[in-house]
C-alpha cells in the first residue's frame, strides 16, 4: 500500500469543504482530477471514504476515522522543513556531556545556563565522571564532549581537540578548630605536616594527583596519604570528618560544609586546569553550537 501526502490533502480538503467543487477551487485544481485522485485513495485502501449525492458530499465511517489521522500527518509533514533546519544549525538535537566534580562549583552552572538560553531545543545529557572515563567514552564516541582535568595521553590527543576553560589556584581543606588555622592569615602547608592527606587516586587523575604532590614537595613536606576519594564532595566530607586535610581548586569552596575551613596557601602552587575535550571528527550541529558558546565566553 503506497498512501501519498498528495492525496491525504485532497482528502481533507473535500472532507472540511463537504464539497469538490470548493475543494478544487481550495486546492488550485478542477475537479475531475481531484474526483479520481480521491477514487484511487479509496480503492487503495479498500474503503469508501465518502458517501456522494448530487447535492452533498458525506463522511463514511472510515473517513470519519481517516480524517483526524490524515490532518496530524499534514501537519506533521509541514513542521519536518523546519525541524530539520534547526536539527542542521545545532538548535535542537541532542548535547552528552560528561563532567568532572570540580566543574559542578565552577564553569558547569553558568555554561549550562547561557547554553539553555541560547538553545531551548537542545537536550542536554549530563554525566559526572572522572577525567580517565570520559577519556575512554571519548575515545569510544559515547559522549559527545568532556569538561576533565589534563594533560591527555598521547594516544588521547591524535583523536581528540582540546580547549583550555578554566585556570584556578589551589586552596587548603582542612578541618575546623585546627591550631594552624588560628587567625585569618594564608597557611603554609609546613605547618600541616603531621596531617593525613585527602587525595584523588594517581589513576584517575594523574595530572592533578601529581600536582598536589608537587606543592607538598616545594614546600619540603612529605606528606602521608591517609585516604583517597574520586569525588570531591567525598574528599571535603572526609575533610568534614576531621580524617585530614585535602588541597582542592578555589572554586570548591562554594561547596560549604559544617566542620571545614577554606583557606589561601602562603606556598607558591601551579594553577589547576580544567577544560573541555571532544573527538576532532564529532560533526555534530550541536555539539558545534556548544564549542561556539564556549569560544564566545
Amino acid at each position: 500500500m503506497h498512501i501519498e501526502l498528495r492525496q491525504l490533502r485532497y482528502f481533507v480538503a473535500v472532507a472540511e469543504e463537504r464539497h469538490f467543487g470548493r475543494a478544487a477551487l481550495r486546492l488550485h485544481m478542477t475537479q475531475p482530477p481531484l474526483s479520481q485522485a480521491i477514487q484511487a485513495l479509496e480503492a487503495n485502501l479498500g474503503a469508501t471514504l465518502f458517501a456522494r449525492t448530487k447535492r452533498s458530499v458525506a463522511l463514511t465511517p472510515a473517513g470519519l476515522a481517516l480524517l483526524p489521522e490524515a490532518q496530524r500527518l499534514l501537519q506533521q509533514a509541514a513542521t519536518l522543513p523546519d525541524l530539520v533546519r534547526r536539527a542542521a544549525s545545532g538548535e535542537s538535537g541532542l548535547l552528552t556531556l560528561s563532567f568532572v566534580s570540580t566543574a559542578d562549583y565552577s564553569i558547569l552552572p553558568p555554561l549550562l545556563r547561557a547554553f539553555r538560553e541560547a538553545y531551548p531545543l537542545v537536550q542536554i545529557d549530563l554525566q559526572e565522571a572522572t577525567s580517565d572515563l570520559q577519556l575512554a567514552q571519548l575515545m569510544e564516541g559515547r559522549i559527545d564532549a568532556g569538561l576533565l582535568i589534563p594533560p591527555l595521553p598521547d594516544k588521547a590527543r591524535l583523536v581528540l581537540d582540546y580547549q583550555p576553560v578554566l585556570a584556578e589556584p589551589l586552596i587548603l581543606a582542612a578541618p575546623s578548630g585546627l591550631k594552624a588555622l588560628r587567625g585569618k592569615g594564608k597557611i603554609a602547608l609546613s605547618t600541616l605536616a603531621e596531617m593525613p592527606l585527602i587525595i584523588f587516586p594517581r589513576r584517575i587523575s594523574p595530572g592533578f594527583h601529581d600536582t598536589i604532590l608537587g606543592c607538598f614537595r616545594a614546600a619540603g613536606v612529605t606528606p602521608h596519604i591517609g585516604q583517597e576519594a574520586i569525588q570531591m564532595q567525598t574528599i571535603v566530607g572526609l575533610v568534614s570528618a576531621g580524617m585530614g586535610i585535602a588541597l582542592v581548586p578555589q572554586s570548591v569552596s562554594n561547596l560549604q560544609r559544617p566542620g571545614v575551613d577554606y583557606r589561601e596557601l602562603q606556598d607558591q602552587t601551579p594553577l589547576v586546569e580544567t577544560g573541555l575535550a571532544w573527538r576532532r571528527d564529532n560533526a555534530s550541529p550541536v555539539l558545534q553550537a556548544f564549542l561556539e558558546l564556549l569560544r564566545k565566553k
